[in-house]
């Protein structure tokens, strides 16, 4: 697979936009917002919650699913580069090694109640009979690993009920119906559980006359954990974060919650460095974060497959650093480091041409030396209405 990637990566090498001569912007760009209009907002889509002693609520009238077989994944799993370097926004799959873009959504402004407007996603689900991405109406959509099927929540900006949905057929194979309102959905990493975080009212607002205001408390209320074979759905309150107390703290409305890497724990980021994120057991309860675990902003590990490498922060340029000796692997003409492809290359945030304006950016494939960068997608104004937020799936 590693052969392949690098192969494929050596044929395109000369077609690459690669950012250049551009490492003394490295400091002063690198705490700069790189994401699109209301990001301030929107970035924290997972974060966690304060922690505190949290009691398992009865499920309420949570009505179980019709018992399910859900679809095996892939055995081998593709590995093979999908690219869209003609569109901004892909219209086709993009993927590379082990990771794919199985949904992405796009971002619009919209006038909501009490001097307050609504940021709304209109998500895209990667549909196989045509390599395509359809647009949906969804609250939220997430992939299961393996890209075999999809969970999506039903609703408008919340719902109270979530459907798994096979993605060859377009049929949903369940339907769970909620007794709370769920913002946000994700699958575990073995792919037979679901999270859903719930919310009393939408969390991602905006004041509507532009003046700087912060959220005095984010409307969470807890989460259910499901198990999607059986249908079988716990809530569990949970409180926010506070925006102003601690640390921790955090003053965005949205405080999604995303699985450990092995699935036995869920977490969130907080707002400051240390902890970068605050770990509690399946019931809610503070857990010790596990030994080796980093992720990055965008939710995903650190930590190369052999675990020799990790991914460095955000920059321009970036670098990759030895796990063992503290030293640079390699330095990288991109913006932000997202995913491991494999062990030799990252999936990454590039920009055009000499990057003099790194707004105007889109996802490429970036060895770990950084020699070889080949474009995965177009490159889009990431500052305009309607740009696009990948989401990754583990293929």
């Amino acid at each position: 697979m590693t052969r392949l990637l690098r192969e494929t990566m050596e044929e395109w090498a000369g077609q690459a936009e690669v950012p250049h001569d551009l490492a003394d912007r490295a400091l002063r760009r690198r705490r700069r917002g790189l994401l699109p209009a209301g990001a301030a907002l929107l970035a924290a889509a997972v974060i966690a919650a304060v922690a505190v002693f949290v009691t398992v609520q009865p499920p309420g009238p949570v009505l179980p699913a019709v018992t399910v077989t859900l679809p095996p994944r892939p055995s081998p799993a593709p590995t093979d580069v999908r690219a869209d370097p003609d569109h901004g926004r892909p219209t086709k799959l993009v993927a590379a090694g082990n990771l794919a873009v199985g949904a992405y959504y796009t971002l619009r402004r919209e006038k909501g109640e009490n001097g307050l407007d609504h940021v709304r996603r209109t998500w895209h689900l990667y549909d196989p009979r045509t390599d395509s991405y359809e647009e949906t109406p969804w609250a939220w959509v997430d992939v299961a690993p393996g890209m075999r099927v999809a969970a999506v929540v039903q609703g408008d900006l919340l719902g109270d009920r979530i459907g798994v949905i096979d993605l060859d057929t377009r049929q949903f194979l369940s339907w769970i119906q909620l007794g709370r309102r769920a913002g946000h959905v994700a699958w575990s990493p073995d792919g037979t559980k679901l999270l859903a975080t719930t919310y009393s009212s939408y969390p991602d607002e905006l004041p509507t006359d532009g003046v700087a205001w912060r959220r005095k408390d984010s409307p969470r209320t807890g989460y259910y954990l499901i198990d999607v074979p059986t249908g079988r759905a716990e809530h569990h309150a949970l409180p926010p974060l506070p925006g102003t107390d601690g640390p921790p703290s955090n003053s965005n409305g949205r405080q999604d919650l995303g699985w450990s890497l092995d699935g036995s724990l869920i977490w969130g980021p907080t707002m400051i460095s240390s902890p970068e994120r605050v770990y509690y057991g399946l019931d809610g309860r503070p857990a010790e974060p596990p030994p080796g675990e980093a992720f990055n902003r965008h939710g995903e590990s650190k930590i190369s497959p052999d675990g020799r490498l990790e991914l460095g922060p955000d920059g321009l340029p970036t670098a990759i650093i030895e796990r063992r000796t503290g030293k640079v692997a390699g330095s990288q003409n991109v913006l932000q480091l997202i995913g491991w492809a494999d062990d030799e290359h990252v999936i990454a945030l590039g920009c055009a041409g000499g990057c003099e304006n790194e707004f105007r950016n889109g996802l490429v494939l970036v060895s770990v030396d950084g020699r070889t960068t080949v474009p995965l997608t177009g490159v889009q104004e990431s500052q305009e209405d309607g740009s696009w937020r990948w989401v990754l799936t583990p293929r």
